[in-house]
């Protein structure tokens, strides 16, 4: 076993874990407790969590949690370099929030959730979790992607249990959607399982859109079959370091109604533009997922 820690202190604005896993910016993480997704809201936790990574084609699991001014990992490989780039450890969040708007909503949003950091998912998991996000509470979304895990993850041991990895495109496109439609992705199993296939065939690939310019990377993903401009958004936001984007669902759309109503344009790219500049331009998604956040887990909670 690998095993190392992290300075919180070292971090410029430090960190929240909880806050970053479960505030349905991914669903790839999980909880050794079990408790993934049961509080909104929650931040601070002590809590183990976990993920896979693959290293080489081979999957490995990844343990953390943060107490007493650290984040602790344990590891089947040495891990720390991983989790700077899973947990977006180098992010300068105080230089991230000089960027955003001055307005009581982003800093009320900010001082409650201070520490809270992107995450970077690897990309096809990314992917196929957004893809099953549609009409769906994060709880509900985060329960598909450890079902997939379950059914097609290959058997991790790690510490006295097993893990599952995250299913591989091949192990996806070879499924059917019968059997993923068993697994509860009901409309979304069509998608999931051609998306595999897509991947698997090397027809496409969602890191091809990384180094396109914001609107021809967003276009890059809607190839994928479910995948729309949110869709396309999250990924670029929470797997290909896309900073800037600003997935509109239905919380964004809500804050744009009550607080940016200017900025509504009638159709997604354009009302996409003025969103970005309003809530700072190039770290607008940071700012975004702090919005997110805190309205989607009650504004009014102190």
């Amino acid at each position: 076993m690998e095993q190392g820690v992290i300075d919180v202190g070292s971090l410029a604005g430090g960190i929240d874990l909880q806050a970053t896993v479960e505030s349905g910016q991914s669903y790839l993480w999980n909880r050794d407790d079990g408790e993934m997704y049961q509080r909104d809201g929650a931040t601070c936790s002590d809590a183990w969590y976990w993920t896979t990574v693959r290293r080489d084609g081979s999957p490995a699991v990844i343990r953390v949690r943060q107490r007493d001014g650290v984040l602790e990992w344990e590891s089947t490989i040495d891990a720390e370099a991983d989790l700077k780039r899973l947990l977006r450890l180098e992010d300068d969040l105080s230089a991230i929030r000089e960027t955003a708007p001055d307005d009581d909503v982003v800093q009320l949003a900010y001082d409650r959730f201070w520490g809270m950091r992107l995450v970077q998912d690897p990309p096809f998991g990314a992917l196929v979790s957004f893809i099953c996000s549609a009409q769906m509470r994060v709880a509900r979304i985060h329960g598909m992607q450890q079902a997939l895990r379950d059914a097609f993850g290959e058997e991790v041991e790690f510490d006295g249990r097993t893990y599952n990895a995250y299913p591989t495109p091949d192990a996806l496109a070879e499924t059917t959607e019968a059997r993923l439609r068993d697994l509860g992705l009901g409309y979304r199993a069509p998608y999931v399982q051609r998306t595999a296939e897509m991947v698997a065939t090397g027809d496409a690939d969602p890191e091809e859109a990384v180094g396109l310019d914001y609107e021809d990377a967003r276009k890059s993903l809607t190839r994928f079959v479910g995948v729309g401009d949110k869709v396309a958004d999250c990924v670029l936001l929470f797997s290909l370091d896309y900073l800037e984007a600003v997935p509109l669902d239905t919380w964004i759309r809500t804050t744009i109604e009550e607080y940016y109503p200017e900025c509504e344009r009638g159709n997604y790219a354009d009302t996409s533009r003025a969103i970005r500049a309003a809530l700072g331009g190039e770290y607008a998604g940071y700012t975004q997922t702090y919005l997110f956040h805190y309205l989607r887990t009650g504004s009014n909670e102190e």
